[in-house]
């Protein structure tokens, strides 16, 4: 009997970097390129999951680059949102781990945690794997009874090694 992969929840920038049109900018085009690299990496050493609401983020936009998104992960387990996650990323909000105007990324947080997600792999610097911020999450997360998922980039999950 082989041990079970460590649980990992794709928010939707990763999904995004994935199947997107290479990009004119060089930072968000390296983004790109290390998730299209990893990929596969992810697929053989994690068990990935997204979320309803990935899904449904996923499928906003350009309908065509849409399509892309939706069938990168079409084949993949999907959360949903519960009460619980949907408890605890409110208190992401009320505490400020989470600005109030971007809900969304606290749920993302909230849905990884209540499922026993490992990492919560993004590239949402702005407030998900922000460094100024990352602690609180954890704290709030914790003091609401989950283990917070380790909150990382693909390159950061990887080490490298893709």
């Amino acid at each position: 009997m082989s041990a079970a992969k460590p649980r990992l929840y794709l928010e939707t920038s990763v999904v995004s970097y994935y199947a997107a049109r290479p990009s004119r900018d060089v930072v968000v085009a390296g983004r790109q390129e290390t998730t299209r690299q990893s990929w596969s990496a992810l697929e053989a050493r994690f068990d990935r999951f997204v979320s309803e609401l990935v899904l449904s983020e996923a499928a906003a936009g350009d309908r065509e680059a849409a399509q892309k998104r939706l069938e990168a992960v079409a084949a993949l387990p999907v959360l949903t949102v519960s009460a619980d996650a949907e408890a605890l990323a409110a208190k992401l909000v009320s505490r400020g781990a989470i600005p109030r105007r971007h809900p969304e990324d606290a749920l993302h947080i909230a849905v990884a945690a209540c499922n026993g997600a490992d990492y919560l792999l993004t590239w949402n610097f702005a407030h998900i794997n922000n460094a100024a911020t990352k602690q609180l999450i954890s704290d709030v997360v914790e003091d609401c009874g989950y283990t917070c998922p380790v909150i990382c980039t693909p390159d950061e999950l990887l080490g490298g090694a893709i």
